[in-house]
C-alpha cells in the first residue's frame, strides 16, 4: 500500500518587534514585550523562522533563541548577530521563552518574525522497498514555497545540529500550484513558505509494495 502525508501552512504578516520591542539591552536576557507575548512566553501563530534586527555591528556576539517546536519539545538555536541588518533562525519555532545574547548589544534590536515558515517534516517509510514520491503543492492566495528533503532523520539529525536540506529543484520558490517526484530515496520532505499571507497545501505520496 503507498503511504501519504498531507499539510497546510498559512502564516501571519510578518512583524520586526511582536517578540521583542526595540531596546538596547547589556548582557544578558532581551525583554520579551512584543505583541505574541503573554506571561513572559511569546506564542506564535504557526511554527516559524525568529528575525533579529540591529542598529548597529553586532558580529562579534550571538544570540541565542530558545523555545519550542512543532511537538512542544525544547528548541534553541544560536545564530552570530547581523551588522546593522537582520538574521534569522533556520528552524521553526511554535513559542519563544527566551533570548539571551553574548558580549553587549551596540545599539538598539528587536525580536519578531519573518515571512518563513516550514510544514512538520514528512519521515518516509524506510521499511518500504520502492523510492519512489509523487508531490504537490496547491496554492491559494499570494505565497512563494519551495520543497525540501533530508537524508537526515529530522530527530536524530547525522550531519550536524540540524537536518542538512536541499530544495527540490522543480518545486523551489514557486507561486502557482505545481507537482513533481523524486524517484531516490531520501529520508524526510516538507514545504516551507518563503514569503507570502497565502496558503499551501502540499501532498506527498511514496509508492509501495501492492500499491497499483
Amino acid at each position: 500500500m503507498a503511504n501519504s502525508w498531507q499539510a497546510t501552512k498559512t502564516l501571519a504578516a510578518a512583524a520586526a518587534d511582536n517578540i521583542a520591542q526595540s531596546q538596547s539591552p547589556g548582557a544578558g536576557a532581551i525583554t520579551l514585550n512584543g505583541s505574541l507575548v503573554s506571561g513572559g512566553v511569546a506564542t506564535l501563530d504557526t511554527p516559524r523562522r525568529i528575525l533579529i534586527t540591529t542598529t548597529d555591528d553586532d558580529t562579534d556576539i550571538t544570540y541565542t533563541v530558545i523555545g519550542t517546536n512543532y511537538a512542544g519539545n525544547p528548541l534553541s538555536e544560536t545564530v552570530t548577530g547581523p551588522d546593522n541588518s537582520t538574521v534569522a533562525t533556520t528552524q521553526d519555532f511554535a513559542t519563544v521563552t527566551s533570548v539571551t545574547h553574548t558580549g553587549s548589544v551596540e545599539a538598539a534590536v528587536t525580536v519578531g518574525t519573518n515571512g518563513v515558515g516550514s510544514t512538520p517534516w514528512y519521515v518516509t517509510n524506510q521499511e518500504n522497498s520502492m523510492a519512489a514520491y509523487g508531490l504537490c503543492v496547491v496554492t491559494s492566495g499570494t505565497v512563494n514555497y519551495t520543497v525540501e528533503y533530508t537524508y537526515d532523520d529530522p530527530n536524530a539529525p547525522f550531519t550536524g545540529t540540524f537536518p542538512t536540506t536541499f530544495s527540490l529543484t522543480a518545486l523551489a520558490a514557486q507561486t502557482a500550484t505545481k507537482d513533481s517526484s523524486i524517484s531516490s530515496p531520501v529520508r524526510a520532505i516538507r514545504a516551507t513558505v518563503n514569503s507570502g499571507t497565502g496558503t499551501i497545501y502540499a501532498i506527498v505520496i511514496q509508492d509501495g509494495e501492492g500499491h497499483p
